[in-house]
């Protein structure tokens, strides 16, 4: 195109040519961008679904340190460092990603083609040619991260230790165009879009769960196995009831915590209340040793020894050290409430009522007044009816014939002043904070604050009013276009209420629930 006396009409067409070539490298500069917020969409729901579940993880290693303390807590520990040093490089992550995003508009926070300035970054990263406060603070974090988990596994989990090396290191990097060093810092985000440097930023959050992820599920496995040995078993009593009376034959057995057929001990040394058994006194079946004995008279008794087995050619001792208790015949019935000494309006309540010492078939009870329903077992329902007390009797036939009868009294109160929520936010007292996009498509609730009852609230109206605007009334639990519209009119930082919300109780549309507390937004952008 460039060669020859060229006529008016062949420059304008290599004129189109240049326009043509240019229009495509504009296009190709936009997909990429788009290609960078679709990555990073992934990238953030991934890190979700990490996040709830490392949390899952350490609600269960919560739990068993509790259950199991000398087994867990270890484990529970060295877990919770690495939980905060987690949170400490995520979190900071985190706040960095939201000042990008706040210099974007609003309405184009998902229009990933206008992000292709690398501004933010350049200047909250970089002085110059050295690194800026926050530049600096970044790198020790990442490098806190590093060294800090590195200590806590690296020696048990070599393998980890060497992904978390790669994948965490700030070391300068050597660039494939020219083959030069450059510090890390300025090689992964220096001059980069600011969605392609929010995507980065995504990828080392994700980096920090997966790798958490991981090495909860090594320390959990690894720990579970070792309880297989026979060194971590504990024993337990099973017996086929919590109590017996005074010269009842005892049937009970002991059992390791891993019930096994083929897991028997190969010898038994125990006593009971300080007296040797002798082999007459029990039997080894099914992976327990079953006790012959009497219950002996009333009171505690206390079975002490050692379980021994053979191990690697080596015996193993598993020591045991359980009790159970005799009781005299009882003369009166034992009531409880599941949920303390009051019973609940609108509810159907669940009771449990029983008679030590007397079978569940041969138990009755009933409800002076309310509605009153037998499950199964001891379980029972009651919904109560008007008053203010109720009282509920419970009667029974002990084994030699004798009737026992005893009546329990209980409160009776109306279900508490529910409280208004906002996306299952009700702000402690506070103004919930949320984006007026979020707010146009949240759900309105009703919550029932530390109730013992789990209750389903059907919102089916609420008030909204913004400052300076008319009150609109809403049916269901959604915003309305009206509602939309006077949302909309509100600024910055304003508060916008959710009073007079009306809610059901689901299944139970009758019961009149008392006014729910309004509910206020603090607008975010």
């Amino acid at each position: 195109m460039a060669g020859g006396k060229q006529t008016a009409r062949q420059k304008m067409i290599n004129l189109m040519y240049l326009v043509f070539i240019a229009m495509l490298a504009l296009n190709m500069s936009k997909e990429v961008l788009t290609a960078f917020g679709v990555m990073d969409e992934r990238l953030i729901d991934a890190n979700a679904a990490y996040t709830a579940r490392n949390n899952a993880f350490m609600e269960n290693l919560t739990t068993k340190a509790a259950e199991q303390p000398e087994q867990y807590s270890a484990v529970k520990e060295k877990a919770d460092q690495i939980n905060a040093l987690a949170a400490d490089l995520t979190d900071f992550i985190e706040n960095l990603k939201g000042q990008m995003m706040a210099t974007v508009k609003a309405d184009e926070q998902d229009n990933y083609e206008v992000q292709d300035k690398p501004d933010f970054l350049d200047q909250t990263l970089f002085n110059g040619d050295n690194n800026s406060p926050v530049g600096k603070e970044f790198l020790a974090k990442m490098d806190a991260y590093r060294t800090g988990v590195l200590a806590l596994v690296g020696e048990d989990y070599p393998s980890i230790a060497t992904d978390i090396e790669k994948k965490f290191s700030t070391e300068d990097v050597r660039q494939r165009s020219d083959n030069v060093k450059k510090p890390w810092l300025n090689y992964q985000f220096e001059g980069f879009p600011l969605i392609a440097s929010k995507t980065k930023l995504s990828q080392i959050q994700a980096d920090v769960k997966t790798t958490q992820s991981e090495i909860l599920s090594k320390m959990l496995g690894s720990q579970q196995e070792a309880a297989l040995s026979f060194t971590q078993y504990n024993t337990l009593l099973e017996q086929t009831k919590s109590a017996f009376y005074a010269g009842e034959s005892f049937d009970g057995g002991i059992v390791l915590g891993r019930k096994d057929p083929n897991t028997k001990p190969n010898r038994v040394e125990l006593t009971l209340d300080g007296k040797p058994l002798s082999e007459s006194q029990y039997t080894i079946e099914s992976g327990k040793v079953k006790l012959n004995i009497s219950a002996g008279a009333a009171g505690d008794h206390k079975i002490e020894g050692n379980l021994i087995f053979l191990q690697d050619g080596k015996e193993v001792e598993i020591p045991v050290d359980v009790s159970f208790a005799t009781i005299t015949k009882p003369n009166s019935a034992v009531i409880a409430a599941d949920k303390m000494n009051v019973v609940y309006r609108g509810v159907e309540n669940p009771m449990t009522v029983s008679i030590p010492g007397i079978p569940d078939n041969k138990v009755t009870a009933s409800a002076s007044s309310g509605t009153w329903k037998k499950l199964s077992g001891t379980n029972y329902s009651f919904e109560p009816a008007s008053g203010t007390k109720v009282t509920i009797n419970a009667s029974g036939v002990l084994p030699d014939g004798q009737k026992v009868n005893t009546p329990a009294e209980f409160r009776i109160k109306d279900i508490p002043r529910p409280v208004g929520s906002i996306r299952g936010e009700t702000g402690d007292g506070a103004c919930v904070r949320m984006q007026r996009q979020g707010l146009e498509i949240a759900s309105v609730g009703a919550a029932l604050e530390d109730f013992d009852f789990d209750l389903g609230l059907k919102v089916t109206g609420f008030s909204f009013k913004v400052s300076g605007q008319p009150t609109v009334m809403v049916q269901g639990n959604k915003l309305n276009s009206q509602a939309k519209s006077a949302l909309n009119r509100a600024r910055r930082g304003e508060t916008v209420q959710i009073f007079d919300i009306n809610a059901n109780l689901v299944g139970n549309s009758s019961y009149k629930l008392k006014k729910i507390s309004p509910v206020c937004i603090e607008l975010t952008n």
